[in-house]
């Protein structure tokens, strides 16, 4: 499994469009987000298919690590390309948009 640290997610952000994919769940996205992240929580990740390509790398992150590390070892072994942001939002605390918060 591809891992990023925070600090290398950040520096390629600013330099590249990423796919991100927020596996927190709504409630959580809603409190604060990565403005360009898609949310598809990790409870119905594996219904939600569809909506990820094969022909893209996705960047998965959560609130710690933990679930999004788990949704990059399910997309990996089903064929999609994956990088897992260590420490999740709790590593990431400068980047977020709350304008979807209610």
């Amino acid at each position: 499994m591809n891992n990023i640290k925070s600090e290398n997610f950040r520096q390629k952000l600013d330099n590249e469009k990423l796919r991100i994919i927020d596996v927190r769940e709504v409630h959580e996205f809603k409190k604060g987000h990565i403005k360009m992240a898609e949310n598809i929580p990790l409870s119905i990740l594996a219904n939600q298919l569809e909506k990820v390509s094969h022909d893209e790398t996705y960047y998965l992150i959560c609130q710690g690590g933990g679930r999004s590390a788990h949704a990059a070892e399910f997309l990996n072994s089903k064929g999609y390309q994956v990088v897992n942001v260590l420490g999740g939002m709790n590593a990431w605390q400068g980047f977020i948009d709350k304008s979807d918060e209610n």
